[in-house]
């Protein structure tokens, strides 16, 4: 069964007519996403600081938003008693078209909060101006960015506890980020994936099962697919679609977020097993009445903020068994 403040949503959306993303050019789209934030999301918590930044990677700048907690917990500890903090770097979800840092300001929020970490949302290039594979050099450059800043003991950050994040779209991005960097010197400590996109190939019973009537159809993941990858011979590349990597052993521990009514359900489950057999710690909560996209949507479904505070719970455990040195 649909959760019911799910599928009251879905009524509501129909009742009024909202166009369907893929009847939009890319720019209505964003603004249409970004206009919603107000109906669906929850009012913005306090926090200690925000700051943006731009790093100039010489072909063009990218911006990245820095949330530094109120309350950071115990987390703070470093290895010699330095006052070192743990980080998420995060990617907002979107099909590599829409979204950007405005459109998750409230989740980085919530999650810098109630983990006790710093987090680093990251303003990646979008298609179809910048296609495949400009999201993924980002998110790379971003996570370079901010190890490198960490050698700075001022800046407060703990290099070795540096996970990476992101929703959908934004879970690709991490996925694929984590496993470039898998035999890095310094390589990220978690990832957290919240119903990602890791197979380009689209051929998962769910894209069929519930790729009609629940938000994300099957004509929208075309249509975002086809801005961020318009020659379909990268579909099977592995930065595209990480669950086609020749391997996943070393890759860290992750979370894995599912919805039950979202067409990506069965393609996140398989890179959750495909994890399980490369021996890499996984954890899988399945929101087994939810649609895709619902984790930010905290104002009008009860099961957001719950997601919101398990993704920030298991954060919170795995950098403190990082920083005590105690397996994953």
């Amino acid at each position: 069964m649909l959760d019911p403040q799910a599928n009251g949503l879905l009524k509501l959306m129909l009742e009024y007519g909202v166009p369907a993303v893929n009847t939009q050019t890319p720019t209505e789209a964003r603004h249409a996403y970004l206009s919603r934030k107000g109906f669906s999301q929850p009012d913005p918590l306090p926090v200690a600081r925000v700051s943006d930044h731009l790093v100039d990677l010489g072909t063009h700048a990218l911006k990245i938003r820095e949330y530094r907690p109120q309350s950071a917990h115990a987390l703070r500890q470093g290895h010699q008693g330095e006052q070192l903090s743990p980080a998420l770097i995060y990617f907002h979800g979107g099909g590599w078209t829409i979204g950007d840092i405005d459109t998750h300001d409230v989740l980085c929020r919530a999650l810098t909060e109630s983990a006790g970490c710093a987090v680093f949302s990251v303003d990646y290039r979008l298609g179809p101006e910048a296609p495949f594979p400009a999201a993924f050099e980002d998110a790379l450059s971003a996570f370079q960015w901010l190890e490198a800043r960490s050698k700075d003991e001022a800046f407060g950050i703990d290099r070795s506890r540096i996970a990476l994040g992101g929703d959908s779209a934004g879970g690709n991005l991490a996925a694929a980020a984590c496993l470039a960097l898998k035999d890095s010197p310094i390589r990220p400590c978690f990832q957290l994936l919240i119903y990602p996109a890791t197979d380009m190939l689209c051929t998962h019973p769910s894209h069929a099962k519930r790729g009609k009537g629940y938000l994300l159809t099957r004509q929208a993941i075309e249509w975002f697919r086809g801005n961020y990858m318009p020659d379909p011979k990268t579909y099977a590349d592995w930065r595209a679609s990480p669950l086609l990597a020749p391997s996943h052993e070393g890759l860290p521990p992750a979370l894995i977020v599912l919805a039950g009514f979202d067409p990506l359900h069965d393609e996140g489950l398989a890179y959750a097993n495909k994890l399980s057999a490369s021996q890499v710690p996984v954890q899988v909560v399945n929101f087994a009445r939810q649609i895709h996209g619902f984790i930010t949507m905290g104002r009008i479904l009860d099961e957001a903020n719950t997601a919101v505070d398990l993704c920030a719970s298991v954060l919170r455990s795995a950098f403190v068994k990082k920083l005590e040195g105690q397996p994953s």
